[in-house]
């Protein structure tokens, strides 16, 4: 599916209104779009067709026509849902997924979302109660913004849907400015615009009267179980594993993998061959730069099961995309490996319109760095104030002027970690720009905007809330609610969707991560060693090359391209009179941000920040942002 859009109004719907929210779709599809109105809704979608292509129009409506709804993604389990449903009586018109949620909707209500294992966003317009429900999938495949105003809300799965409404107020939301800039992506339920929110992911909106209620559905259980047999759970491992990409396989359009040469992405496509009688498709970005080039085992792994591999290597001649990536996301977002991710997306659409990826293995089996340090720091004791103090600042000096990978920045961020609590150590670990920084960066207004909002400290809140019993739950935790959807699933749906090609994330099967979610900590990670479980049931299956290789991520050689072929692009969108007219940022602290790392400190993360929402905004001029007075 491509995106849904819509508006419901105790003073009525402006259809043409929806068809123009519409029309701004970037993931537009080759199968057409599909509008419903009535005296107080008007619905409407586009549609990249994969499951029933002929017959899986929408909107859809229950046998009397008061139910009706838009959906975008893919839900798995339809077969089973549709034999269900015409058990109970029901009577189907399309052989598609689509239709199985008005009917869910008639026997269950809101309650439905229980019953669905897929990826999906959905409206669901229930007539006679004047009732709207917004759903979104558990783990945030699919997006979904909405806003309210009186007796009226719209909702999209783009902000760009959004804003056609000529009223909608576009004031900058100064504490999701905030929070962009210390994490790269402006979590859930912030939108960037003041008025608008985002649905989080596991969540349902009911809208009735006016009046609207949010509550989340879903949250995996971290508390650890015990095992009596590891071999059997990893026998019950691969079995999830196959099971979770077996059911990802259905459609009627070409589907291939994403093959990176990590341990996720290799299982998946191991499991694609064991259900494939033809070759596996898979695709692979490299680089230039031998340390964040991981083609060979990538190969090796397409060697092992003789797919039909495709690789693109992105040069530091290719970054011309860079502002067309501005324009593709919907708010302002800094993952540099949106680049490679993009290109990754057009390399595949050539060849199929599905592409499985091993997105979610590492929040769920603990496949990050991050989460061995969270559970090495058990044994850490508390350090007096005055010695923690003094930690955290030689820790931050070392790691401002070292370049990422390097010893020295993790000797650094070793020593600003020890002397944090848990929840500030977590914090830390996944924060780009500092308060400090920030407080030099900010702009008076923009400051007082701020100073007005309160500080947030986000991820400290939810670490804090968490209910997982020990540090490593509650840093999974924390990431399953904001890192994975926020920043990972809206790079991968932004930039597939980009090319019409349908991404889809076996292990983000809900079975799959409440069963991971409850496994012992020493089966996740154990020292420095990560993924300790999945790289054991793995291992039949992969070379050995990859079983007991160190964890690359999808990185890019961001500090060294700010240097060389991005440098004028940085200064130009930076150190211009348009960006110094905002009056958001300081010209000083920016320009001494530039000529740092010119000289040689790492700025990288902080400058792509400041970058992406320059070059965001400017997509965007003929909608002006203001910080509110």
């Amino acid at each position: 599916m491509c995106g849904i859009a819509g508006m419901v109004s105790t003073a009525g719907p402006d259809p043409d209104l929806v068809r123009r929210m519409c029309d701004m779709i970037a993931h537009r599809g080759p199968d057409g779009e599909g509008h419903y109105h009535d005296e107080s809704a008007a619905l409407g979608m586009r549609r990249l067709a994969i499951v029933d292509v002929a017959t899986g129009g929408q909107p859809v409506h229950s046998e009397d026509g008061m139910v009706v709804a838009v959906f975008n993604g893919e839900i798995y389990n339809y077969a089973e849902l549709r034999r269900d449903l015409e058990r109970r009586g029901h009577r189907l018109r399309s052989g598609g997924d689509s239709e199985c949620l008005v009917h869910l909707y008639e026997e269950h209500g809101a309650d439905l979302v229980h019953r669905l294992r897929g990826m999906f966003a959905f409206a669901i317009w229930d007539r006679a109660r004047g009732r709207l429900v917004l759903g979104r999938d558990r783990a945030g495949k699919k997006p979904l913004y909405w806003r309210g105003e009186g007796g009226t809300i719209w909702f999209g799965s783009e902000l760009k849907s959004l804003a056609q409404d000529p009223g909608m107020d576009r004031e900058l939301d100064p504490v999701a400015l905030d929070l962009y800039l210390t994490y790269q992506y402006v979590p859930a339920p912030w939108s960037i615009y003041r008025r608008v929110r985002k649905l989080p992911a596991g969540h349902v909106l009911i809208w009735e009267k006016g009046r609207s209620e949010t509550h989340r559905y879903w949250s995996p259980d971290w508390t650890p179980r015990r095992v009596a047999d590891p071999r059997a759970e990893e026998e019950r491992l691969r079995e999830l594993i196959l099971e979770a990409t077996r059911i990802r396989l259905m459609g009627e359009r070409p589907v291939g993998a994403f093959l990176s040469g990590g341990i996720d992405s290799s299982a998946v496509v191991a499991a694609m061959a064991t259900h494939s009688a033809e070759p596996v498709r898979t695709f692979c970005i490299g680089f230039e730069e031998a340390s964040y080039d991981e083609r060979h085992k990538a190969w090796l792994v397409a060697r092992m099961y003789g797919t039909d591999h495709h690789e693109l290597v992105v040069t530091s001649g290719m970054l011309d995309v860079v502002p067309r990536l501005a324009r593709q996301f919907d708010e302002p977002f800094a993952d540099s490996s949106a680049i490679p991710c993009f290109y990754l997306a057009e390399l595949s659409r050539g060849h199929v319109t599905v592409a499985l990826n091993g997105d979610g293995g590492d929040e769920s089996f603990g496949g990050y760095q991050r989460y061995a340090l969270m559970d090495m720091a058990r044994a850490l004791p508390r350090l007096p104030s005055p010695l923690a103090a003094a930690c955290r600042r030689l820790g931050a000096g070392m790691v401002e002027r070292s370049e990422y990978g390097t010893l020295r920045r993790r000797v650094g961020r070793v020593l600003r970690f020890a002397a944090e609590p848990p929840a500030r150590r977590y914090a830390g670990l996944m924060r780009h720009c500092g308060e400090a920084r920030k407080a030099l960066l900010y702009g008076d207004e923009l400051g007082r905007a701020l100073a007005r909002a309160g500080g947030d400290g986000l991820l400290e809140v939810l670490f804090t809330a968490s209910r997982a019993g020990t540090d490593l739950g509650r840093a999974q935790d924390v990431d399953m609610l904001t890192y994975l959807p926020g920043a990972l699933l809206v790079k991968m749906d932004t930039t597939t969707m980009a090319h019409s090609l349908e991404g889809r994330s076996p292990f983000l099967d809900h079975h799959l991560v409440e069963w991971a979610a409850g496994l012992p900590r020493e089966l996740k990670v154990r020292g420095r060693r990560t993924k300790v479980l999945l790289r054991r049931a793995v291992a039949p299956w992969l070379p050995p090359e990859l079983v007991d290789g160190a964890k690359k991520g999808f990185g890019v050689p961001l500090a060294s391209w700010l240097r060389g072929e991005l440098r004028d692009l940085a200064w130009d969108v930076l150190a211009d009179e348009t960006a110094r007219a905002r009056g958001l940022f300081r010209p000083a602290a920016v320009r001494e941000l530039l000529t740092g790392h010119m000289d040689g400190a790492d700025h990288s993360g902080v400058l792509w920040s400041l970058i992406q929402f320059e070059l965001w905004q400017r997509t965007r001029a003929v909608q002006p942002v203001n910080v509110p007075r």
